[in-house]
């Protein structure tokens, strides 16, 4: 098994190489990529099997399980998702910007690859293809680290996009993984900085801030998702019934599924009862405060701890508020700075929440649901960052890179 300070010394190695890459060269280089995914379907369901069995025996619950499971439409999609990103444009080389200063020197701002780019991630073994192939299309090297549950899939993933590099003109080193899940092995690479320039985590609340506390690398914050999906007094409440429903649970182990349920009190009376109905064929469990309880049936009483959770799972915190303002508070002291919604027939009620509410991604009328790479038409992405420097939201492409300035002189001295 090979030392993070040799996959360290391999992947800067293989990023002086991709960063002189021509577009096509790399296209070519993915394309090889995808095929090799459907070419090994077998091989990588037999891994994931090992790792689901594994799941299994260690009590994963079924939420946790989903998002480990591949078949062969999950590699297919996959694949697919490789071919969708060497038809994106590419951003090295780009110029934002040139212009002239009075010394008459000639100023470009250009795209350039960050570099080596560590990620650490949990269970979703398309992680690995999705980052390994950002990744190389911006012209930077990745070492991929990823939870136990998946390391029989990953690493063949890994493997199996290494032997499709081999058959070209790059390193195959361009994409690693740490297969040494261990604690101190996750440690040792958030103090990479000789060999990272970045390292972005991707999974829940307690693995991201273990890498902001620990890390000395510099991070990109991602993932935690305490949504919140605001019914205003002038909604639809056919259309925010069904909002909810495919907010909470079309799929509702992700970051960008809603977590807490916001009604405003003209409409609960109303709403409440149709919703606790629309929610039963999933069991959803409702934690309610004390004015949305009176209209529900099953619900449970909130706690404090319901408003800040990330739950993941078949469980909606509810409350009912007396105003738009008292949506907005209640998002400004509990969101995670992710994604919310209002529903809203009101044109100036959903411009008041666009505007005050600072999160990520902010939706009128829509689904949380849709805060992903994919839907944004970024491609595949690396995750979706929280905070507000260098990126925000699904980052895809563009948000692997960095910027140089280019500068044509005529012999000019100062």
């Amino acid at each position: 098994m090979e030392t993070l300070i040799q996959l360290g010394e391999q992947a800067k190695k293989a990023a002086r190489s991709l960063a002189k890459a021509t577009t096509s060269e790399k296209n070519e280089a993915l394309k090889s990529m995808s095929q090799a995914l459907i070419d090994h379907t077998e091989t990588i369901l037999t891994a994931n099997k090992l790792d689901l069995t594994a799941a299994k025996e260690n009590g994963i619950s079924e939420n946790m399980i989903d998002r480990l499971i591949l078949t062969e439409e999950r590699i297919q999609a996959m694949a697919n998702g490789i071919l969708e990103i060497a038809d994106l444009p590419d951003p090295i080389g780009k110029v934002d910007g040139m212009w002239k200063n009075e010394a008459g020197l000639t100023i470009g701002k250009q795209r350039v690859p960050l570099g080596v780019i560590g990620i650490i991630y949990e269970s979703r073994p398309n992680v690995t293809t999705d980052a390994g192939s950002l990744c190389f299309k911006a012209g930077n090297a990745v070492i991929l680290r990823g939870g136990k549950e998946a390391i029989h899939s990953n690493k063949v993933l890994v493997h199996v996009l290494q032997d499709a590099l081999k058959t070209t003109m790059f390193p195959s080193t361009a994409i690693q993984l740490v297969e040494d899940t261990t604690r101190e092995s996750s440690k040792e690479m958030m103090r990479l900085n000789r060999y990272l320039d970045v390292l972005i985590p991707r999974g829940g609340a307690k693995l991201i801030q273990t890498v902001m506390d620990t890390a000395t690398v510099p991070v990109i914050e991602t993932g935690t998702g305490n949504c919140h999906v605001y019914i205003d007094k002038d909604a639809q409440l056919t259309m925010a019934s069904n909002i909810i429903v495919n907010a909470k649970c079309s799929r509702p182990s992700v970051c960008n599924a809603a977590e807490t349920l916001l009604i405003h009190e003209d409409v609960a009376e109303t709403f409440l009862p149709a919703i606790e109905k629309a929610l039963a064929p999933w069991n959803v469990e409702l934690r309610a405060d004390e004015k949305a309880l009176s209209y529900l049936q099953k619900a449970v009483p909130a706690t404090q701890e319901d408003w800040e959770t990330e739950f993941l799972d078949f469980i909606l915190a509810v409350k009912v508020v007396s105003s738009l303002d008292e949506a907005i508070e209640h998002i400004d002291r509990y969101s995670t700075g992710h994604s919310e919604a209002i529903v809203t027939d009101d044109y100036a009620a959903g411009l008041k929440f666009h505007r005050e509410v600072d999160s990520a991604a902010v939706y009128i009328n829509a689904s949380t649901r849709f805060t992903d790479g994919f839907e944004f038409g970024f491609g595949a992405e690396i995750g979706i960052s929280t905070q507000k420097l260098h990126a925000r939201g699904p980052m895809g492409l563009s948000e692997l890179t960095s910027s140089k300035y280019i500068i044509f002189g005529e012999g000019q001295i100062r």
